[in-house]
């Protein structure tokens, strides 16, 4: 009777293993922004999809799959409308009758601007479905979930200590490569400071987040005593705190070094909103969560000024948000008005930027990024997708909400997701976080896990509560039954 989940697990083991080298992996080659990278990653994640578990997966995760494929069905509509000579129903971009007019010779037209660009700009949307189908398949187990979570975080932790330490002992190199830009800023192995600043606070959130479980879990009242929380976290050992304290401390002192606004800014305010989530249960009623609130901005704004410095001068100097950035999205925004229903073409957005190039916005330098995700999105395959993308994004909101209210054990899954998924969301509004394959791909992974732990096996398989009992359990004398009824309770608890 017992080999059978052995053999199960050696079964499954192969694609854990690909995907946990991947979500740690994929951070170390200058955030995987290379076609080279990517197309390993997809390779590696595509490997482990055919070897993925599947055993745990229940009907909710089936339909989360299910609508993971409406999302594919929409782009490969939109990549056969960019890419084939002949589409059904997309206009060719005049652009190409207009060349085709001022040098006399016939050129085939295309929907987008850039012919076959579509094709190459495909690799990272595809490692971040290949790595959210993952994290929900490896992730309905929660072991795995929990062993994903620790990945990510301890990964990340090693990443922030090499960048703090690259910083101080040769500032102008990136691994094995020349630093050129943000040489008085942190990175990691990251090429902006901004994605850095992105992943080093989401890697603090989760570490945040598992000592607050842990030492949730040595206090023995339910509701917490808060004249004996100082007394009983002072018993917990040092060993058992301190290695987790050293990494989440690593994590922020990166953070600040990186001289990000807004990466330091929302990442704080993850870390203060997943605080108070978590401990919600615990806090005095009424006025409570405004007090956790309110004191999470005081030890906020604490650490801006004790470690944050270069960020408070930036926030001084430059204001929340650079006037040519804001102009850049104006721009864009033109762009969508002209291509609202295929876009320009994906991985176009260099190429379609020029034409529409407000003046106000400086002549140096290329502007090969919107420097916000959702709007280059929809110039680049159309409003249509971009609101299919968006109306995904909520639904993962949902279901993630619904698992960090609903769930008492493993809780910090589902909340981890969900606060790292609004971090990088908000993030990537101002700037362009998810599109940097370094970043996405560890987190689309956990979104995935997150998603799969928002559900308790016994509300996803009902029918199991209302099959008749084995004649082992109809044998179970009541107070065993009593028994293990309140073990069962005392482990939600937890």
């Amino acid at each position: 009777m017992r080999l059978l989940p052995h053999i199960s697990w050696s079964w499954s083991w192969p694609a854990t293993f690909i995907l946990f080298f991947v979500v740690a992996g994929a951070p170390f080659p200058f955030g995987s922004t290379n076609d080279l990278s990517i197309a390993f990653w997809c390779l590696c994640l595509g490997l482990a999809l055919m070897a993925a578990p599947t055993r745990d997966l229940r009907r909710p995760h089936l339909w989360m799959i299910a609508g993971i494929g409406v999302i594919v069905a929409g782009y490969a509509f939109v990549l056969h409308e960019q890419l084939s000579d002949h589409p059904w129903i997309a206009p060719f971009d005049p652009i190409w009758k207009q060349a085709s007019d001022l040098l006399g010779v016939p050129i085939a037209p295309s929907a987008s601007i850039v012919k076959n660009e579509a094709f190459f700009a495909l690799g990272a949307p595809l490692a971040n479905i290949l790595a959210i189908l993952l994290g929900i398949t490896v992730g309905a187990n929660r072991e795995r979930a929990r062993q994903m979570l620790w990945v990510i975080a301890v990964s990340g932790s090693l990443y922030a200590l090499y960048g703090v330490l690259s910083f101080l002992i040769e500032p102008t190199m990136i691994l094995w490569r020349d630093k050129t830009a943000y040489v008085g800023s942190v990175t990691g192995t990251f090429i902006n400071r901004n994605t850095a600043a992105a992943y080093f606070g989401s890697c603090a959130v989760i570490w945040m987040l598992l000592i607050l479980e842990a030492v949730r879990r040595r206090l023995p009242e339910r509701h917490l005593i808060w004249k004996r929380v100082s007394r009983d976290v002072a018993e917990i050992p040092p060993r058992k705190i301190l290695p987790q304290l050293a990494a989440l401390l690593i994590c922020l002192m990166a953070m600040f070094m990186t001289g990000s606004r807004a990466g330091v800014s929302l990442s704080l305010l993850a870390m203060i909103v997943a605080f108070t989530i978590f401990l919600r249960k615990g806090l005095p009623p009424r006025t409570g969560i405004w007090i956790s609130l309110g004191s999470g901005v005081v030890v906020a704004l604490g650490l801006m000024q004790l470690l944050g410095g270069r960020v408070s001068s930036r926030f001084d100097s430059q204001g929340l948000v650079d006037e040519g950035r804001i102009e850049a999205w104006k721009s864009t925004l033109r762009i969508i008005a002209d291509n609202p229903w295929f876009g320009t073409g994906m991985g176009t957005f260099q190429w379609a930027f020029p034409p529409y190039r407000s003046p106000n916005v400086s002549i140096r330098g290329i502007w090969d990024i919107a420097h916000s995700t959702p709007l280059e999105l929809a110039s680049d395959v159309g409003i249509p997708m971009a609101l299919l993308v968006a109306t995904a994004w909520a639904v993962m909101f949902v279901i993630l909400g619904r698992g960090v209210f609903a769930r008492r054990r493993d809780v910090i899954i589902p909340l981890a997701a969900a606060a790292t998924a609004s971090l990088s969301l908000l993030h990537s509004c101002l700037d362009f976080t998810l599109q940097i394959p370094g970043y996405s791909i560890p987190f689309f992974a956990l979104f995935g896990a997150g998603l799969a732990q928002s559900f308790r096996s016994g509300e996803a398989q009902p029918e199991a509560a209302a099959s008749p009992a084995t004649p082992m359990e109809a044998g179970q004398s009541k107070g065993a039954q009593t028994t293990r009824r309140r073990e069962l309770a005392v482990r939600k608890t937890v």
